[in-house]
């Protein structure tokens, strides 16, 4: 974390959370999701069948300020990610996994987060929608899109060996929480 922040945060130590205002994509984008967004919808619905359609708000694009976010991105002692925003933390809603992964071809399969944090991989898990998943050093994610035929190459190759697992069950089995603002609101 910026030291500039761990000063602001002792400075102003009683700073409320912000819920709702921040979102990662399934392809390590993030978004800025003001009232208008909100009030359309959840980022991500929870559940494919959701009748309620997901509002994502405003692709952020500015470098400094996404490199900012990233470095001071972490999670709390219940599995809610959020943005140390100087002395505030902005809570994020996940449409997918709290990391998003970059594969480098063979020979090396390097793998590194969208925060730009390489990892190393400890454990692969397939879901029922084929989609790849890598649990690592850092954390818990899912393999880009554009990076499959890397993913798969790897695969092929027996460096990592999938497991089975149901979509629904990896929040709770890799402890993250998509949607704090959901969970405030329950």
């Amino acid at each position: 974390m910026d030291n500039m922040v761990l000063q602001a945060i002792a400075k102003w130590p009683n700073v409320p959370d912000c819920y709702g205002w921040l979102g990662l994509d399934a392809r390590g984008n993030w978004y800025m999701r003001d009232d208008q967004a909100q009030a359309a919808g959840p980022f991500a619905p929870e559940k494919k069948s959701d009748s309620q359609a997901a509002s994502k708000g405003s692709l952020l694009q500015h470098e400094k300020l996404i490199d900012f976010i990233q470095r001071n991105y972490e999670s709390d002692a219940s599995g809610c990610w959020f943005f140390q925003n100087g002395p505030q933390r902005v809570y994020v809603e996940l449409e997918a996994t709290p990391f998003i992964w970059r594969v480098n071809p063979a020979p090396d399969f390097g793998v590194m987060a969208h925060t730009g944090q390489a990892a190393r991989v400890q454990r692969c898990v397939l879901d029922e929608q084929g989609r790849l998943y890598l649990e690592t050093d850092l954390g818990f994610g899912l393999v880009h899109t554009q990076d499959m035929t890397h993913a798969a190459d790897a695969v092929v190759q027996g460096l990592w060996v999938p497991q089975e697992v149901q979509a629904s069950a990896l929040p709770a089995r890799f402890g993250y929480v998509r949607s704090p603002q959901g969970m405030q609101k329950a």
